[in-house]
């Protein structure tokens, strides 16, 4: 551990992070949606209510509807836990939208420090209760649920979807879990890469950790880290999952631990390791971010039952 690890000095870290980000938004923002132009989607803003606020949410709507009221796919971004990087899933939501003909939510959760672990889990928990109930007056179809997230945001689908399986409610047909956090119990020092400069380095891991939870002790929560030791709990009957690594992720041997935790329980529909490639290769190589958003679209059809 260093000095990153104590939670006034990973706070102020990750405020820094949120302003560059901020600083960066129109730039980036413009960028993603030059990417992948071949993927159309209109797009409306919505906001959801929360017990911590609103989430505001961008609804990506398929020029091509499956149905009159088509599935729906609520969408978690990434960003450690500690940045609101909705814009970066912009070509992932065109994507899926396009190529499931399913809405799709694209939901800005709250971030830490201001709000530390379990509040995002819990949020997003609350939204997919929301998307249920209101599907109706939104036009989508409330009762074909489906999660999915990337990162952090893979965390927060896995988190949601373990509390809908221990409350019984929603209803979810598929967690898309994509390069995603999962055991914040083991030190991020001990997180490895063969390359020299992975794109997720130890040390950031160390910022994200320590100010999203800041007791060591709460990092061992089933919500945090599905893939830890500590979480023995029979996942009988969690909804159905796919699980998307990429080799040289310092996260990729969580990935394939929880993975094998779900293939143990019947939950697992497919494990997929993206060969050759880092954390967050989609947000810069189109050719594989194509090959993983058709394969994340192909199984959320079959999910609904529409393929």
């Amino acid at each position: 551990m260093s000095i990153l690890s104590r939670p006034p000095v990973a706070s102020a870290v990750a405020r820094l992070m949120q302003a560059g980000t901020m600083a960066a938004g129109h730039r980036l923002t413009a960028r993603m949606r030059a990417r992948l132009p071949e993927f159309t989607a209109t797009t409306e803003e919505l906001v959801i209510p929360t017990s911590v606020g609103i989430a505001r949410t961008t609804v990506y709507r398929p020029l091509a509807p499956v149905s009159a009221t088509p599935p729906v796919h609520v969408n978690l971004h990434g960003g450690g836990f500690v940045m609101a990087t909705t814009e970066l899933d912009d070509p992932l939501c065109r994507a899926l939208a396009a190529q499931t003909g399913a809405v799709v939510l694209n939901v800005d959760y709250v971030v830490a420090p201001r709000h530390r672990f379990p509040v995002a889990t819990y949020q997003m928990h609350e939204v997919l209760r929301w998307v249920v109930a209101h599907g109706t007056e939104h036009g989508w179809d409330g009762s074909r649920l489906t999660v999915g997230g990337q990162s952090a945001g893979g965390s927060l689908a896995a988190g949601a979807s373990r509390l809908a399986f221990e409350q019984a409610d929603p209803a979810i047909a598929l967690q898309v879990l994509h390069y995603p956090a999962l055991d914040l119990s083991i030190d991020p020092q001990q997180k490895h890469s063969p390359l020299a400069k992975p794109l997720l380095r130890p040390w950031m891991r160390e910022v994200f950790d320590t100010a999203y939870v800041p007791p060591p002790a709460d990092r061992t929560d089933r919500l945090v880290s599905p893939a830890g030791a500590a979480d023995t709990v029979d996942l009988t009957g969690i909804a159905p999952a796919v699980v998307i690594a990429a080799e040289y992720d310092i996260l990729h041997d969580e990935a394939k631990r929880y993975a094998d935790r779900l293939a143990s329980v019947g939950a697992l529909v497919e494990y997929r390791e993206i060969a050759g490639a880092d954390h967050g290769y989609d947000g810069f190589d189109d050719e594989l971010a194509r090959t993983s958003y058709a394969l994340i679209a192909e199984h959320l059809r079959r999910a609904v039952g529409t393929a």
